[in-house]
């Protein structure tokens, strides 16, 4: 799939990385001042495996870049927004990402995500 996005959409590739916690593989492709990020299950029992057998290969979800995760999570669960992640958790590029409850947001899954802080 990495061939149509670079050389037939002309996205810029960044590179793949594997994130082992989640059990899946990540293209990422810049578009302008966002991102596309390809996941590939590498374990059967994966998340993102489960969810392609359930619904089929598309739009798995949105992420959104935060500053502060933990304090954005706490103002969610205060607010009464229902989370599949109270606390965060690694994601790709040592960044730390948390999921909202598709029942926040009419079916869409959202990711919340802070990328890691440069020293």
């Amino acid at each position: 799939m990495i061939p149509f996005y670079k050389d037939s959409l002309g996205l810029e590739y960044l590179g793949t990385e594997e994130v082992q916690t989640e059990k899946v593989r990540v293209g990422f492709f810049r578009i302008g001042e966002s991102a596309i990020e390809l996941l590939e299950p590498i374990d059967e029992e994966s998340p993102i495996a489960k969810y392609i057998d359930k619904k089929g290969e598309g739009i798995h979800h949105i992420a959104l870049e935060v500053d502060d995760i933990e304090q954005r999570l706490q103002s969610m669960k205060e607010n009464g927004i229902p989370l599949i992640h109270e606390q965060p958790k690694q994601g790709a590029h040592e960044s730390q990402i948390a999921f909202l409850h598709p029942k926040a947001a009419n079916g869409v899954l959202f990711e919340m995500c802070q990328q890691k802080q440069e020293d």
